[in-house]
């Protein structure tokens, strides 16, 4: 071969290399265009969607990244804001300009001061890790309300009656009349009231919201609703209807026919801007020009039900061109409008309906509707009758064991709803002022043959966005996980409530703060929290103490109450666990105060010992008792209930302290936690691990909160695993027990005795309820007792999501779907499952701020697989069970040639592998 050949050949085989390299260059360059695509979605302001009519002076901004492929992070943003969609371009009133963080989540707005009742609209774009930078997203905005006492420019009205308020009344009808005397653009409506409202303009409600303005500390917080009244309004004439009901504000409240909790006169304050093509705004507002009537509803209360008759409705009221003259007046009453705010949390809706699933005759002759799920709401009431035939309807959670309507449990609360027929066709009726809590309804003098189209359940709760779902191998774990879920359901309703059905339905604090983690799996309870926080801080007594309900009507109006530990410490365990499931440092901020009023309460109240002693506490509420005569049942002692909680909250309001740079406060704090441990193990713990109170609940506090001094953990760990055994696999805690209990076991080398509580299906246990046919969490293990007779029925509610707190270790450790709390929100997630119990399958996906969040594992023929999604933004720990490095492959590749895969080692049987964003699959040998 010639050289000019040899050369000639080298050339080619030269360029083609540069043909390959360019080729591979371009396929990596298109790949990564593919990976880094990124768009932005689900924009939030203040945790909701578009808000209308908020009141944070500088709210923070959240959005999402979608992209496909692996390792997706944000490099940059930035914000615009405008007073116009155009302006985001042209003319932004707030610019962040390129931003080199990664934050997407509570951004906080830093531009000019934002004005009353003015819309703001606000764009995002990012930069990725490669640098290429993404659209603007869609265009989101958020509505300010009234932000000052002066924009009321309404006054507070009230009918002019002298009626005693010592009984439940016909609710009022107020209204009044306009004119619209041009195009109209927009128009606002501010809402509230002292009592509950219903609003109708033209003869059309206003909004789709029930029960408000809600339930709040009424003496110094009261929200208003802002509605979008735009296409409400008509040329010309124009009317506006309102009726109001009892409500929290003057209905029985509590025990002993208590009413009148925050005062005894209904009251309306509304006021309606329209804003006009021509710059006009016209402002329609109540006043003594008014007029009220009685109308349908003769009798409206949360606990005992309503009584409607439809002889009296007035479809004309809310509609112009009425003869009011003989109407009655109102009065203008003075009351604070500086109280006044735009409500944090997500409004109560009708979410979903329910069909009844049969129709019995009980034993007794009662004619019953079975829902087939407990459920809390009202039922939607269909009928032909003769004019003025009553139907009445009684609704229940259980039946007796002969099958008979059972409803001692209810106590002095009647859940009646009485509906009087106008007569002349079909007529279809919903309650308006009360919600019960039910599975069966009694139907009684029907007129004719009912179906099972004549009822329908309507279930309502706070409109909270669904956030997780677990579902496993075991249908009876299932089925739990269903019952912790309408649990959550039934009793979020504006207030986390103990119960939805007897004469209490109150706020109680130690419920909120043993479930707020499981809640956090289920919903997107952070508005939802923070706006009851908020009244926990209001209410809280000028001694740090904290009530036991919020809002406070046990101990309304006085300066003591309240102070049980394991309950008042809501105050910190619940912004704390708003923070590590939503990365939120505001809500810290925020309640800061309050959480140092609460910490020095129990500091002064514990004396130099620092042993808390002596004070009325719940202690381990509810935990197993019987009467074995060698055991006197799980009685845990309350000092040292109200000391392991001393020691937990100040060590949670050090850490608190460190993320909001106090760092003197976290010194101080820390010290103090150190020296109630100190105390804790000299008063309760023996040398050898021993805990003074020899309970699952003792040893199960002293584990979780890190009481147990170094080198007795096994030992305490030990015995609590054996006190288990030794109840056959039964629980024996109560309410500040459960939560912590398989937790403490998986933590400390128990697992499989963890699984074998959860496993558990004879009483008292948590699957005890479920395979007796319960749909709700029960408020005792035995409610209903294994020879089908009811607890006392003093206390024995059928709803009532305490217990539900296992749920949490179902995401948390069956699937293995954690957060890290150096790194909170799920920025950082850590999927570590704990397979066992016999399960061969589970999975937990979550809705994190960031996105959707997956764990899910599979043992099938010899094999594990785990499915993970980790959204953009973010990145993972992921620890596989059982497991040899080499034997590891990740969607058929082995770990060391997986994209998106930054680092994986052995650690003992553990094989742990760091990940970004994208969507995994890890398959080993499950036999290890």
């Amino acid at each position: 071969m010639r050289t000019r050949d040899v050369t000639l050949l080298g050339y080619l085989a030269v360029a083609g290399v540069v043909i390959v390299m360019l080729a591979v260059s371009q396929a990596m360059a298109f790949a990564a265009d593919d990976r880094t695509a990124v768009s932005l979605t689900y924009l939030r302001c203040e945790y909701k969607v578009n808000p209308l009519g908020i009141d944070v002076r500088q709210p923070r901004l959240s959005w999402q990244l979608t992209a496909e492929g692996r390792g997706v992070v944000q490099a940059a943003y930035q914000v615009r804001v405008a007073e116009s969609e155009a302006g985001l371009a042209a003319n932004p009133i707030w610019d962040t300009g390129r931003v080199d963080s990664d934050q997407s989540i509570h951004v906080v707005y830093e531009g000019p001061a934002l004005a009353s009742g003015r819309r703001y609209f606000w764009q995002v774009r990012v930069w990725d890790g490669d640098g290429a930078v993404s659209a603007w997203s869609e265009t989101a905005f958020w509505e300010m309300g009234l932000l000052d006492a002066s924009d009321w420019q309404a006054s507070w009205i009230s009918p002019d009656w002298d009626k005693d308020p010592a009984e439940s009344h016909p609710a009022p009808m107020l209204r009044t009349e306009f004119t619209v005397d041009g195009e109209v653009v927009s128009a606002r409506a501010y809402v509230t009231s002292l009592g509950l409202y219903e609003m109708e303009l033209n003869g059309r409600r206003v909004g789709d919201q029930v029960f408000t303005p809600g339930w709040t500390s009424y003496d110094t917080r009261l929200q208003y609703q802002t509605y979008d009244a735009t296409n409400l309004l008509q040329p010309g004439d124009n009317a506006i209807g309102v009726t109001l009901g009892d409500g929290w504000y003057r209905g029985y409240m509590g025990w002993q026919d208590q009413r009148n909790v925050y005062g005894k006169n209904l009251a309306l304050l509304a006021q309606l801007h329209i804003t006009y093509a021509d710059g006009r705004v016209q402002v329609v507002g109540s006043d003594d020009s008014w007029k009220v009537t009685l109308g349908p509803i003769r009798m409206s209360d949360l606990y005992m039900g309503e009584v409607y008759d439809a002889r009296f409705e007035y479809p004309a009221w809310s509609r112009p061109g009425l003869d009011v003259s003989r109407k009655d007046a109102v009065r203008v009453i003075d009351h604070p409008k500086d109280i006044l705010m735009a409500p944090p949390g997500p409004p109560v809706r009708r979410i979903e309906e329910v069909q009844p699933i049969a129709i019995l005759e009980t034993p007794n002759g009662e004619t019953v509707f079975d829902m087939g799920q407990n459920m809390v709401g009202w039922v939607r009431l269909k009928v032909r009758g003769p004019r003025g035939h009553r139907v009445t309807l009684y609704h229940a959670e259980v039946l007796d064991k002969d099958g008979n309507f059972y409803t001692d449990n209810l106590r002095s609360a009647t859940q009646r709803v009485i509906y009087i027929l106008k007569g002349g066709g079909e007529e279809i009726y919903e309650p308006h002022f009360t919600f019960q809590g039910f599975r069966y309804v009694a139907v009684e003098d029907y007129p004719g043959e009912p179906s099972l189209e004549s009822l329908t359940g309507i279930v309502i709760h706070s409109d909270m966005t669904p956030a997780g779902h677990f579902e496993s191998s075991k249908p009876l774990i299932n089925q739990l996980q269903h019952n912790i879920v309408w649990g959550q359901k039934g009793n979020f309703l504006d207030v986390p409530t103990d119960c939805p059905q007897r004469d209490e339905r109150m706020g109680w604090t130690g419920d909120a703060q043993v479930f707020a983690r499981t809640a956090t799996f289920n919903m997107d309870v952070a508005s939802f929290f923070t706006k009851w926080l908020g009244d926990l801080a209001a209410d809280q007594k000028a001694n740090g103490s904290i009530p036991w309900v919020i809002p406070d009507v046990l101990s309304h109006g006085s300066e003591t109450g309240g102070g049980a530990t394991g309950w008042a410490d809501a105050g910190v365990v619940i912004p704390w666990t708003l923070y590590l499931a939503y990365g939120d440092t505001r809500i810290l901020e925020t309640q800061y105060e309050s959480m140092k009023a609460w910490i020095g309460y129990m500091q002064s109240r514990a004396g130099d010992d620092l042993i808390w002693d002596g004070d009325f506490h719940f202690g381990d509420w509810l935990a197993y008792n019987t009467t074995q005569s060698d055991y006197p049942g799980a009685t845990t002692d309350k000092d040292l209930i109200a000391t392991a909680y001393f020691a937990y909250s100040t060590s949670l309001l050090q850490r608190i302290a460190g993320v909001l740079g106090k760092m003197d406060d976290a010194a101080h704090y820390g010290a103090l936690a150190d020296r109630v441990k100190e105390a804790f193990r000299k008063e309760y713990i023996t040398a050898n691990g021993r805990m003074a109170s020899n309970t699952q609940t003792a040893y199960a506090l002293a584990l979780a909160f890190g009481l147990m001094p170094e080198g007795q953990q096994v030992q305490a760990a030990g015995r609590l695993a054996r006190d288990v055994r030794r109840f056959n696999n039964h629980i024996t805690t109560g309410f500040l027990g459960t939560p912590l209990l398989c937790h403490t076991l998986s933590d400390n080398g128990y697992l499989d005795v963890a699984y074998d509580l959860l496993n558990q299906e004879t009483y008292p246990s948590w699957l005890y309820p479920v395979k007796q046919g319960a749909t709700t969490i029960w408020e005792r293990w035995d409610g209903i007792k294994p020879d089908s007779t009811f607890q006392d029925a003093g206390m024995n509610s059928f709803n009532h999501y305490a217990y539900g707190a296992i749920g949490e270790w179902l995401y948390r450790v069956v699937a293995g779907l954690e957060a890290d709390p150096e790194q909170p929100g799920y920025k950082h997630v850590r999927i570590q499952p704990q397979p066992g119990g016999g399960f061969t399958r589970a999975r937990a996906t979550l809705n994190t701020m960031y996105g959707e969040t997956v764990s899910g594992w599979e043992i099938t023929g010899g094999e594990f697989r785990l499915d993970v999604t980790i959204p953009p933004n973010t990145h993972a720990t992921v620890r596989l069970p059982h497991a040899t490095l080499a034997e590891v492959t990740e969607s058929g590749q082995p770990l060391n040639a997986a994209e998106g895969i930054t680092r994986s080692f052995q650690e003992g049987e553990t094989v742990i592998v760091e990940i970004g964003s994208g969507t995994y699959r890890f398959v080993y040998d499950a036999a290890g």
